[in-house]
């Protein structure tokens, strides 16, 4: 059996699905899962993060958290986490750049949040001598300070499609067509969650809603704002969604979402809005949203990448000014990417980030 059989059986005795819950279908269903049987990254996966285009992102995030935590008097013992690591190397990076800051990783507890037993065993051997504890859920994180990291987590949280028809709104369904997985659309009902989209949006425009990601900064926001720390929330999306973003990703390339059910990486555009507001709603104060290559330029990339070029030439120098490109230039990651800090509200945001 392949997950298109299982979706077909579970269409079939249950009609047409949401988008959400294909994607979580696809992406962690317990035996045919994308993530859950898979390293999915760098060159022999689909796709390439940015902690695996360069050192310099993790060791840039690194030292923002670990300036924040000084700001806010070092206290200890604290948390220090990543949702969704990947193969543990962004924290890696972290961890060296924070070696020289005093007291730091005397006082740091190291926890990761995922979901993958795949991706948890090239963690752990990443991570080897830090002892990091492992989470399935951001709730069960300790109840003390919390500086987190979040880079391309929440744009694989299942989101929900709908087509707005007068003042209603009809979800986009999964179903099928002649025997194979096909989109079409459930009745129009009015959706309490889309009320205020409403003012924005005309008949026929897609809207996505991704409703695991509100509960999440909510959760982390009450730790900071509780607490105390920061967490740094990288993605790409913008402040609010419009459109259809939902995209596959197989071997570095573009694919059709219903053709391969996990097989590809599933993402969409993170509505980062939505997170600003569960943060507010926390009590947490966030800071403006920004593009990735603003914020590492303000956090000095191009006097990092000369640090590391000097004793560089040939190939590993075109790598290298190639990388910082790729991370920064607006025609690349630079714009497609934003940053959204959390912090307490009687703190200033990490560095880099305006309130």
């Amino acid at each position: 059996m392949s997950l298109t059989d299982h979706l077909t059986t579970r269409i079939r005795a249950e009609g047409p699905i949401s988008v959400a819950d294909y994607m979580s279908d696809c992406l962690l269903h317990p035996r045919f899962g994308y993530y859950t049987t898979r390293d999915p990254l760098g060159a022999a996966g689909d796709f390439t993060t940015a902690p695996e285009i360069s050192q310099m992102f993790g060791e840039l995030l690194g030292l923002a958290l670990a300036q924040s935590w000084l700001d806010q008097g070092a206290p200890a013992p604290f948390t220090l986490a990543e949702l969704g690591p990947g193969r543990g190397t962004l924290m890696a990076d972290l961890l060296r750049a924070t070696r020289g800051v005093p007291g730091f990783h005397a006082a740091m507890q190291p926890h990761l949040v995922e979901a993958s037993p795949a991706l948890r065993k090239v963690q752990a051997e990443t991570l080897a001598g830090f002892a990091p504890r492992w989470h399935d859920h951001v709730e069960t994180l300790p109840d003390q300070p919390l500086f987190l990291v979040a880079n391309e987590f929440f744009d694989a949280l299942p989101i929900r499609q709908f087509i707005r028809s007068g003042a209603g709104w009809s979800e986009r369904r999964i179903g099928l067509s002649n025997g194979t997985l096909s989109f079409g659309l459930a009745p129009a009902t009015p959706q309490p969650a889309l009320a205020h989209r409403l003012e924005d949006t005309r008949d026929g425009d897609l809207v996505e809603i991704c409703e695991p990601a509100a509960p999440i900064a909510e959760s982390l926001a009450t730790r900071i704002a509780t607490h105390g720390g920061a967490a740094l929330i990288v993605d790409y999306g913008d402040w609010r969604a419009l459109g259809d973003t939902l995209q596959a990703l197989r071997a570095h390339a573009p694919a059709d979402v219903l053709t391969t059910p996990g097989e590809a990486d599933l993402t969409a555009h993170v509505d980062f809005e939505a997170l600003a507001l569960a943060a507010k709603t926390a009590g947490c104060a966030h800071s403006r949203l920004t593009p990735q290559g603003v914020f590492l330029e303000r956090l000095g990339i191009t006097d990092r990448a000369r640090a590391l070029a000097a004793p560089l030439q040939g190939a590993a120098l075109d790598n290298l000014v190639a990388a910082h490109r790729r991370l920064t230039h607006p025609a690349e990651m630079g714009n497609l990417f934003k940053i959204l800090g959390l912090y307490p509200p009687q703190a200033a945001p990490p560095p880099g980030l305006n309130p």
